[in-house]
């Protein structure tokens, strides 16, 4: 991935060329098991079977029969996919050449791209400690680079005041302001991609929950490795993207990374915990990662999960 972007034309093109190009070899077409549709055309009922979604339940029918019995429908062969986007302060943070925002807006591009090239629509919810725009689903390159442009200029803008920090610092993250605003604005059975580090203040795992009883969610969450293992760097200042507030530490002392990495396992066990109850499949993506790593292990995701709704078994790393 590149430290840098320019604009979303350049952008788009480099992925393209460098990425999708090699996806197309290594998936070989493999497109419609990874996005096909959602069915809206009831087709038939039939008794209930182990791996079937129990949200398919036709009560009526299985009060009347005393038997469970599934509703069936006709699979579309298009999807709608929506990228539900934090762009607040802590993904302009990287301890390397990458930031949290920079990997965020490629695989946008990527996973947009894939879905509109096939004949699929995305849309986009951008928020940066308030929704600022909910982009509805389209089709085609150009929809794409609308998306991208709305991204980095939104990114850029969240930047500004970081530098000249004089206004009052901003409200801390609410990921469950962007989590509802979507529940609104999608009616239609969708994709949704959640891509955030989710540095947030508590009350979005509810929210999270009541999208995944509706659609099909992904949890895409990002990290910089310092955020979990502080090594021993001498006196560091640090300081909250969000708030502006700035604490001296020295990270000389053994105690001092103890006690961090204790808190951000316990962060992580919360985490895990939030999106387990929600029910959501989750994909880790670090600012270390390879863009084209990150897309496999989405597709090899996707695979399993519709292995499982055909009767397979869910491996255990996949179990909630």
């Amino acid at each position: 991935m590149s430290a840098t972007t320019t604009t979303p034309e350049a952008l788009l093109h480099r992925l393209e060329w460098t990425v999708l190009r090699r996806l197309d070899g290594l998936l070989h077409g493999d497109y419609r098991t990874l996005f096909r549709g959602h069915g809206v055309d009831l087709a038939d009922l039939r008794e209930y079977q182990h791996s079937d979604d129990v949200r398919h339940i036709d009560w009526n029918v299985t009060a009347r029969l005393q038997t469970p019995h599934v509703r069936v429908y006709n699979e579309e062969r298009e999807t709608s996919a929506w990228f539900l986007l934090d762009l607040t302060s802590s993904l302009d943070f990287g301890s390397g050449a990458i930031k949290k925002g920079a990997i965020a807006t490629e695989l946008v591009g990527v996973l947009a791209r894939m879905l509109s090239r096939h004949g699929n629509r995305v849309g986009a919810v951008l928020y940066s400690g308030k929704v600022e725009a909910v982009i509805p689903a389209g089709s085609g390159r150009r929809h794409v680079l609308h998306i991208l442009h709305r991204m980095l200029a939104l990114a850029e803008q969240t930047r500004q005041p970081a530098a000249r920090r004089a206004a009052p610092a901003p409200s801390e993250t609410r990921l469950q302001d962007l989590l509802q605003s979507a529940g609104h604005a999608i009616a239609r059975r969708s994709l949704l991609f959640v891509i955030s580090d989710f540095i947030s203040a508590p009350g979005w795992e509810k929210p999270l929950a009541q999208l995944s009883q509706r659609h099909e969610v992904l949890a895409v969450r990002l990290y910089d490795p310092l955020e979990q293992d502080l090594p021993d760097l001498g006196f560091l200042m640090m300081q909250d993207a969000e708030t502006g507030e700035q604490l001296f530490v020295d990270t000389h002392d053994r105690g001092f990374r103890k006690r961090f990495a204790a808190l951000a396992e316990a962060r992580e066990n919360a985490l895990r915990t939030a999106f387990s109850h929600a029910g959501v499949d989750v994909l880790e993506l670090s600012t270390e990662d390879h863009l084209m790593d990150a897309v496999m292990r989405f597709a090899d995701l996707r695979r399993r999960r519709s292995s499982l709704s055909a009767g397979g078994v869910l491996p255990k790393h996949l179990e909630h």
